[in-house]
């Protein structure tokens, strides 16, 4: 079982940036594929960005591709989320996710993941 809890979120200004944590539980983070998930008001949970267990697979969707990172620290059992150059578009709750088995592939699906955390609202406003 592995517990995820993200921080980070907050209110910003379009243009600004926002770092999210998501801390994780357990000894064998480092065998995850983590990913992040968002939800905006009246849309659907889309995917952002995942990585893989090593770190040297990344992948973006296409609306934050440039102006978002991903990264992890399997020492410190966190995955983070940098966010730069903030749209209002971007305002939703950011969840961060767990998968056990690593597809090699994007793992864009949110039934591909195993484990979630309760999600951190991040409000951009003009």
């Amino acid at each position: 079982q592995v517990q995820l809890v993200e921080s980070g979120g907050g209110l910003v200004q379009a243009g600004g940036s926002l770092r999210l944590s998501c801390a994780a539980s357990g000894r064998t983070f480092r065998n995850y594929v983590m990913g992040w998930f968002r939800q905006g008001p009246g849309k659907e949970r889309e995917f952002v960005a995942s990585i893989s267990p090593s770190g040297s697979s990344i992948y973006y969707a296409d609306s934050v591709k440039g102006r978002f990172t991903i990264s992890r620290d399997n020492a410190k059992n966190t995955v983070y989320l940098q966010m730069n150059s903030l749209k209002l578009e971007d305002t939703a709750v950011y969840t961060c996710a767990a998968a056990r088995y690593y597809t090699l592939a994007a793992m864009r699906g949110p039934a591909e993941y195993d484990y979630w955390g309760q999600g951190t609202q991040v409000t951009v406003s003009s």
